[in-house]
């Protein structure tokens, strides 16, 4: 297990992501070996069988557990909300995270009932970042600053962590970033969001191809797209799963916005998402087409678009499952029930 090292600079961030620790292939490989002979068809749990692995590669341990699942959304504020491009004010963001702390949100809800921590980090609400169809979102100290936050946010006591955010505006910035990294049109990338149709919609979708045209100078590598086009928010969720990789906590990334935000990650280094799933596949219309980019199957499909990592939290049921399965489950021999070999 890692310490969390310093970082004051992208240079530093970059040094990290260059030399991030890997699976435990041993453990997976133990996994592996136990799953023939529990007292089921070969491959009859599908994926669940899979999630086991994957579980025991990134905790680093055989079998793995799911017993302290944990959950943190980050919220921040974004200054092209300025523009129009939402169905609500800004303030609207604040509202949401008193609701949280107040146990009344949808969040809420889920975690009590699958057994998931909860932690809501409010980034900075009162100082939007700056409007990116007019220059950079954030410096580069602002950005470096979040991701450092996001970093130590991560417990290492944690089984798995679910990954999610609140910030008014920030599908806009979460379009602007895919069509930055992947190309397209905006109107591709672009969806409702928080309500936004018809010429509405299209007015937004101009506001991603301008903070896309304006930045595009100054766009030289991932990191540099996170801070000319993200949210401090944002950045945090990039500090969370560079924190959880160090730490050997896998990720479950909710929906568009939080898997537009760490997608720079993979654009810098192509395997520092390995350790985290796509819990979901949201009904925002960008999201589909990122997780295809990122080569990530979601593990669920519910029609939701509501951030706040609802979606992660939900998959968290799954995981729970396989691990009940694998450790719980007899083997052939334990139940002296003949295998196909017999």
């Amino acid at each position: 297990m890692s310490a969390i090292p310093s970082i004051s600079s992208f240079d530093d961030i970059r040094q990290i992501l260059n030399t991030l620790p890997g699976p435990d292939k041993a453990a997976a490989a133990l996994c592996a070996e136990r799953e023939p002979q529990l007292t089921k068809p070969a491959g009859s749990l599908g994926r669940l069988e899979q999630l086991t692995s994957w579980l025991a590669a990134w905790q680093h341990r055989a079998p793995p557990q799911i017993e302290r699942p944990n959950c943190h959304v980050f919220a921040g504020n974004h200054g092209v909300v300025a523009k129009g491009v939402s169905a609500f004010p800004a303030e609207v963001t604040r509202q949401m995270v008193l609701n949280f702390e107040n146990g009344g949100a949808a969040i809420n809800q889920l975690c009590e009932t699958f057994g998931v921590g909860l932690c809501v980090e409010a980034m900075d609400l009162d100082n939007p970042t700056n409007d990116f169809t007019e220059g950079p979102a954030m410096s580069e100290r602002e950005c470096v600053e979040a991701i450092w936050f996001g970093m130590n946010v991560v417990e290492e006591t944690s089984d798995v962590v679910c990954l999610g955010e609140m910030g008014i505006g920030n599908t806009t910035a979460a379009a602007a970033i895919c069509l930055a990294l992947y190309g397209g049109n905006a109107a591709s990338w672009t969806g409702p969001g928080t309500g936004v149709s018809g010429p509405a919609l299209a007015h937004k979708a101009e506001a991603v191809a301008q903070g896309v045209r304006v930045n595009k100078a100054a766009m030289s590598d991932g990191l540099e797209v996170l801070r000319c086009l993200g949210g401090r928010e944002m950045a945090a969720l990039v500090g969370a799963v560079i924190g959880a990789r160090l730490l050997n906590v896998p990720v479950l990334l909710d929906g568009f916005v939080c898997t537009a935000a760490v997608a720079p990650l993979r654009a810098i280094a192509g395997t520092a998402l390995d350790h985290c799933k796509a819990a979901h596949v949201s009904a925002e219309p960008g999201h589909k087409a990122l997780l295809g980019k990122l080569e990530k199957k979601p593990l669920l499909d519910q029609g939701m678009r509501l951030g706040e990592a609802s979606g992660a939290v939900l998959a968290v049921a799954l995981l729970k499952a396989a691990v009940a399965c694998h450790t719980g489950m007899a083997t052939f021999a334990d139940a002296g029930v003949s295998d196909k070999g017999a």
